[in-house]
């Protein structure tokens, strides 16, 4: 699978100013072979919430936790990280195969769902209060969380990624490597009806009627690696997903050159869908903790 992964000044900025993730060696879980990382606060009360954490291709999940500022957060407000860690010669996660994409199908994202549940046991993590969050390979990941494990995840922050399902290859399977990869989807060429985008995910998880995860989705129009229109169209997924028809756009918002798209009732912190499109930004969108645990309700 190609590199995802482009640093932001502000992420190499945090490089080593972390205490890094401890590796979970007793994690036998499975179905496949990711590596799992926590960062527990000594502090933490419990039952604490769950933020997982989940790193771009050719990345991992101590060089993620550097790359971002969760782990300060952590301190201050109280939540477990999980950094999940791909083992493939790439770096990147499985978004390509039936199994990942499917709710316990047996891939890659049943691996992150066992973690949480472990967390939850071992930690004591709140299970009515775990997020998703991860950059490129990562925030494809994350849409397809989200979408496979809607009763495992409350909400979800997507930095340059895909929507669920866009990746799948057909006859890809979760451990091989590298996985699959789609040049439609990547090179923004993959579209999709809202109804179509939403019956794939509903699709993942047969007969689920429950709550759906709030979304947040960041991509920058100058992406050349996720291209851009995949924003739009994880934004049509989602929309239909959640049933939300109407959408608001503020410019400059929560910076200069971002624009803003928040679907349906409530603020950038508490709608369903909330979107920013960063104006000449490539790939990746840097990362915006803060903006992520106010979206979480953290």
């Amino acid at each position: 699978m190609k590199c995802l992964s482009i640093l932001s000044a502000a992420a190499l900025a945090a490089l080593g100013s972390a205490q890094a993730p401890t590796k979970v060696n007793d994690f036998n879980l499975g179905p496949t072979k990711l590596g799992m990382y926590v960062y527990v606060p000594s502090n933490l009360k419990k039952p604490a919430p769950i933020v997982v954490a989940i790193h771009h291709c050719q990345g991992s999940a101590t060089g993620y936790a550097s790359e971002t500022k969760y782990q300060p957060l952590a301190n201050s407000k109280g939540f477990i990280i999980i950094y999940p860690n791909s083992r493939s010669s790439g770096g990147c996660f499985d978004v390509s195969s039936t199994a990942t994409l499917t709710h316990n199908g047996g891939g890659d994202s049943q691996t992150v769902a066992n973690m949480v549940k472990y967390a939850i046991d071992k930690y004591g993590g709140d299970a009515e209060k775990v997020f998703v969050t991860g950059t490129s390979s990562g925030a494809m990941m994350t849409q397809v969380m989200a979408g496979a494990y809607p009763d495992v995840f409350k909400a979800a922050s997507a930095y340059s990624g895909v929507p669920d399902g866009c990746f799948f290859v057909q006859g890809a399977t979760a451990t091989q490597d590298p996985p699959g990869w789609s040049n439609s989807c990547a090179n923004g060429q993959t579209t999709k009806t809202a109804q179509q985008w939403g019956d794939a995910t509903r699709g993942y998880f047969p007969g689920y009627n429950g709550t759906r995860p709030r979304m947040l989705i960041w991509h920058g129009t100058a992406d050349t690696t996720l291209r851009y229109p995949n924003y739009q169209e994880s934004l049509k997924q989602w929309s239909n997903v959640l049933g939300l028809t109407t959408s608001k756009t503020a410019s400059n918002t929560p910076q200069s050159g971002y624009t803003q798209t928040i679907y349906g009732e409530g603020d950038s912190n508490t709608a369903q869908l909330v979107g920013y499109s960063a104006q000449g930004v490539g790939h990746t969108v840097p990362v915006h903790e803060s903006n992520d645990l106010a979206f979480f309700g953290i």
